[in-house]
């Protein structure tokens, strides 16, 4: 691949597989092209950038990034992958140790059984955020958007550190998961931007690689702080590092945009808007009123599955019932608003109903929904019922992580040669993610060797790598460049709000089964201190493996854990249906990107 390439050179041409006449290349133009697409530029926004040079029609973001890996050397491409991967390796053993702290963070306050409460919204934002960043990184660039979540996410971090109570900590996870999200998001928007579709799977699972490393990091990190100085120097800590890695990267996209626009690839005219214009029009083309609609309405009806219990007529509680109608009503307006009067949609209507977008946001979803559930109390179950450390609970809880991350290289090496997805998820992914999950029924109880455990854990790693990496290259495969932040932006929030869903119905279960099982099978003289028990994972250990209350406690968890995984192997019966929908696309065949790419 050449180091730089002559402009003269370059030419327009639609991002889409090779056709044989030029009536099924307009046709297949049009039948890709969304009337009025999320990122949809105003011609006055700022930056214009000569059309002959790049993908005709794109957004001003799409355009910026062309012309920088028209103008940037392969050294500097290779720097910025070296960049992407340390950062996925700093994030990843900060998300690894902040989520083996998270129990103790909860139960230091008293409310261990707030885990998946403390979760949704966080998941929720942080997986709905991803579609107005989307118009962030194709109005205004790739950087700009990468430095918002970089201050998000240092700023959750902070919080974390800072907090004094369980809804400091609820509050902190919501800007952390968006800056996490984000941060990650942006990185893979620029893997899609940088990377052919033929080599995209494999540059994904090489970023993610670090994953690895880190599984054996985050476990002993997170007990050397606990140990140490304490859960809040955890958070701390990473809140120094985090800055201190990531921002080397937006000065390498940042000179290489300046570098664009000094060889006159890039210019600049004023939008002639006033403040307040320009107020409105982002409002407009961000579509506040439906994010609002949508984040608040998927809260208000999301929260009540792990807050019912805490009530004292539980599902009958007014607060409950009004949150739950509130909610469904504020989803249902979201509906109409985008249908009927958004100037702007919040929502491409004709890329979600491309069969293979739909497809692969529906597996991104369920996927998320069948982990969730059975992984929300799986680090607990770990340490009560299996009578793990800290460390060999982060070892088994991460064998998901490092399994499905060292599996998706060779799917990469797959997708690279043959060009095709589709069978490996079909025929491979989805039937052994069920099985494994199905296996757990029978194995996550009490007096279970943990081995059998890790080995359904290999399992679902195995086959989750497969279909994670199948699913985002369906969604890409399905349409051209200059919608690539918008469909992955769409399967990150059908993952967030799957994990989200997956998280209440989890913890719906939990507060359901958990607490009356507890009451029931405690020792008479111990029943006083279920509420103890239940809500500190702290007391639940402090009773020696063979006493009556350990066993008491081990035998709820087996219960509720039942439950969990039962509804965990039910709901992947969709994902079998949406893989169905896929077109068998060939990505051997795709011409996305220009410039010196991988």
């Amino acid at each position: 691949m050449a180091s730089n390439i002559l402009f003269s050179r370059i030419r327009p041409q639609a991002d889409q597989p090779i056709v044989d006449s030029e009536a099924e290349k307009q046709s297949d133009v049009e039948s890709r092209t969304p009337a009025r697409p999320i990122g949809v530029v105003d011609e006055q926004d700022a930056q214009i950038i000569d059309s002959e040079q790049f993908t005709p029609d794109a957004q001003a973001g799409v355009k910026k990034i062309e012309a920088v890996t028209t103008v940037w050397t392969k050294g500097a491409l290779y720097l910025a992958y070296t960049m992407i991967w340390i950062i996925y390796f700093v994030d990843s053993m900060q998300q690894s140790t902040t989520t083996t702290l998270t129990p103790y963070v909860t139960s230091s306050f008293g409310k261990h059984s707030t885990i998946s409460a403390t979760g949704i919204v966080s998941g929720i934002v942080g997986g709905l955020v991803k579609l107005p960043l989307a118009k962030v990184l194709d109005i205004w660039g790739r950087p700009q958007g990468y430095l918002m979540m970089i201050v998000l996410l240092t700023v959750g971090l902070v919080m974390m550190a800072g907090c004094n109570n369980v809804e400091t900590y609820a509050a902190a996870q919501v800007f952390y998961w968006v800056g996490y999200n984000g941060l990650t998001y942006t990185l893979g928007i620029f893997i899609a931007d940088t990377s052919t579709l033929r080599n995209r799977s494999f540059m994904f699972a090489f970023a993610t690689s670090p994953y690895l490393a880190t599984t054996w990091i985050g476990g002993p990190l997170a007990d050397a702080f606990l140990e140490g100085p304490g859960f809040r120097w955890g958070f701390g800590s990473f809140a120094i590092i985090t800055p201190a890695i990531t921002l080397p990267l937006f000065f390498v996209f940042y000179l290489n945009y300046s570098k664009a626009e000094k060889m006159g690839l890039i210019t600049r005219t004023p939008s002639g808007r006033t403040l307040s214009e320009s107020f409105k029009h982002y409002a407009v083309e961000f579509d506040v009123v439906g994010l609002f609609l949508i984040i608040s309405g998927l809260a208000l009806f999301l929260l009540p599955f792990s807050l019912y219990s805490y009530q004292e007529n539980t599902w009958r509680s007014p607060m409950i019932i009004s949150m739950l109608i509130i909610g469904g009503l504020l989803c249902i307006a979201f509906v109409f608003w985008e249908r009927y009067y958004a100037r702007v949609t919040y929502i491409p209507y004709s890329l979600l109903l491309d069969r293979t977008v739909l497809g692969a946001c529906i597996l991104s979803g369920t996927l998320f929904v069948s982990y969730y559930l059975w992984a929300t109390y799986f680090f607990s179950f770990l340490m009560v019922v299996n009578g793990l450390s800290i460390t060999e609970a982060s070892y088994v809880g991460n064998t998901y992580t490092m399994g499905s991350c060292f599996f998706a290289l060779f799917i990469g090496v797959i997708i690279r040669y043959t060009g095709k997805f589709k069978g490996l998820t079909l025929w491979f992914g989805v039937p052994v993610t069920m099985l494994g999950v199905g296996l757990m029924i029978h194995f996550r109880q009490p007096g279970v060797n943990v081995g059998y455990v890790v080995m359904c854990q290999i399992f679902i790693a195995f086959a989750g790598g497969t279909c994670v990496i199948c699913e985002q290259t369906a969604a890409m495969a399905a349409t051209s460049h200059q919608f690539v932040a918008v469909v992955l932006a769409m399967e990150g929030m059908f993952a967030s709000v799957g994990g989200a869903v997956g998280q209440a119905v989890a913890g719906a279960i939990w507060t359901g089964v958990f607490p009356q099982k507890l009451l029931e099978l405690l020792p008479e003289e111990s029943k006083q201190y279920w509420p103890v028990i239940y809500g500190s994972l702290g007391a639940q250990l402090s009773f020696p493996m063979g006493t009556p209350e350990r066993d008491a406690i081990n035998a709820a968890y087996g219960h509720a854990q039942r439950y969990m995984c039962i509804a965990s192997v039910c709901i992947l019966a969709i994902s079998w249906a949406s893989v169905l929908l896929w077109k068998d696309i060939n990505v051997k065949k795709f011409k996305q990107v220009k410039g010196t790419v991988f």
